[in-house]
């Protein structure tokens, strides 16, 4: 990384996360191509989705050393050395729901591997989900502001503590809920010393992040549906990395001798993905449009990005707010061999006999339609099973706010391997908390946002490219 002065040495970005629970081997082969590059270059992690940061709390909650990204270990241990050594910054979201007890996590893995001490930051702001914030959650949701008790509340913040905290010389930002392309904005924004108000380069530079942030979404994962879109080497998918020049505009490429592809069409659908109006993406740093945008390929495996423009910020936040509505509980059982689909729908219909007068009951029938039916399982009523497969899994779930009712559910189904059909078999059953969301806007103003050292900061470190 460079001082935050503005240069025209190209910035390499690399993903090796899109997801919690991704790939724990996908950064080796993005480290090792940052290296080979020799360029300024930056590591990202993207692991956090609304569902995530909720459990997160939960989980933080039980223990005040958990509530951050579970796999955060194995993603850093095969590559943090190498980060370390080669000046390679990582900035990552997988600090969740405690940021302190992940970058604490990360220190003692430096220490375990023997490498230099990182300097760590740890960017705050994002959390509003403590007593002292009630008074604006209320007023920002007004009658929406639920009964139930609040799990969590947490604002999509933007990329400026992320780029304070490498301008002054971390190695390594963790955050919590900043928004998604705002991890690729920060380095940006560190690496080239634009203005906060340089619109156009702010919004190519979150449109970089955008194609990003979900990893192999843009290498041809997601793209893949054989026999009309092939993607090879789906089983080694390289993770997208980013060169981002001094105007904002980025080349696309994947580390050498990986699998998957880039091509114009994989980069279209990505930067379409989640888009609710292409003239007006709504971020905290800036609002991107890519009404003008221009995507074409400049070698095998290597796509440009440019004309993204950007215009002024919102004056407000998003904020999610999660809380507690019961629980949620699914079972499953099997059915096999002549008169399969009607088995199961006979199961089903009997555990919507003794179970349908307490709650809402979901009826899926794997096999025969479950992704195509409805909550009500009106679909299956009329259904003609006659030339269904001979291979069927009942699925059933419902939702209750008391912990014993949502129990019988298993149980109900459970008891099926005695009670009938016949030849039932390979039952499933899971429970967990469930939670509902809610989102309201607060102005930027009432959430002030920065960072802290989670280790004693010492001189800055002089940073290597390769």
């Amino acid at each position: 990384m460079t001082s935050p002065h503005a240069t025209t040495l190209p910035l390499l970005i690399g993903c090796a996360a899109g997801f919690s629970g991704d790939r724990i081997d996908a950064a080796g082969p993005v480290v090792q191509e940052l290296i080979r590059q020799r360029q300024p270059a930056v590591l990202i992690f993207e692991t956090l989705a609304e569902r995530t940061l909720a459990l997160a709390q939960l989980a933080r909650r039980s223990d005040p050393e958990a509530g951050f990204e579970p796999l955060m270990p194995e993603f850093l241990r095969p590559v943090l050395a190498d980060c370390l050594q080669h000046g390679i910054r990582i900035v990552s979201n997988f600090g969740a729901a405690n940021p302190q007890a992940a970058a604490r996590t990360i220190h003692r893995l430096a220490q375990a591997l023997g490498t230099r001490t990182p300097r760590i930051a740890v960017v705050h702001g994002d959390d509003l989900s403590g007593p002292a914030h009630r008074p604006l959650l209320a007023e920002a949701l007004a009658e929406r502001m639920p009964a139930q008790e609040l799990v969590s509340a947490n604002a999509y913040i933007g990329a400026q503590p992320i780029a304070a905290a490498l301008q002054a010389g971390a190695d390594i930002v963790v955050c919590g809920r900043v928004s998604d392309p705002s991890l690729v904005v920060g380095p940006v924004m560190a690496h080239y010393g634009w203005a906060w108000d340089d619109w156009d380069r702010l919004g190519r530079a979150t449109m970089v992040g955008h194609l990003l942030e979900c990893g192999t979404q843009v290498t041809g994962g997601y793209f893949a549906d054989p026999g009309y879109k092939d993607v090879p080497g789906l089983d080694q998918l390289g993770y997208p990395i980013a060169e981002i020049d001094a105007d904002g505009h980025c080349t696309l490429f994947k580390p050498q001798g990986t699998g998957g592809c880039i091509t114009p069409a994989t980069v279209k659908e990505q930067l379409l993905y989640e888009i609710h109006d292409p003239a007006q993406y709504l971020t905290p740093d800036v609002v991107a449009d890519i009404t003008q945008a221009q995507v074409h390929a400049v070698g095998p495996d290597r796509v440009r990005l440019e004309g993204v423009r950007g215009h002024p910020r919102p004056d407000t936040l998003k904020v999610n707010v999660c809380y507690a509505t019961g629980w949620f509980a699914e079972a499953e059982i099997s059915y096999a061999g002549p008169r399969a689909a009607e088995r199961a729908r006979l199961a089903g219909q009997t555990i919507q006999q003794r179970l349908g007068h307490l709650a809402p009951l979901r009826t899926d029938l794997i096999g025969v339609t479950s992704v195509w039916g409805n909550d009500a399982s009106s679909w299956l009523d009329g259904a003609d099973l006659r030339h269904a497969p001979h291979d069927v899994r009942l699925r059933m779930a419902w939702q209750h706010a008391d912990h014993a009712t949502a129990q019988r559910l298993p149980r109900e189904v459970n008891a099926l391997y005695c009670c009938g059909p016949a030849g039932g078999g390979g039952v499933r059953t899971h429970m967990r908390q469930r939670l509902g969301l809610t989102s309201c806007l607060i102005p930027h103003t009432h959430i002030p946002t920065g960072f802290t050292w989670a280790t004693a900061p010492g001189p800055a470190p002089e940073h290597a490219h390769g």
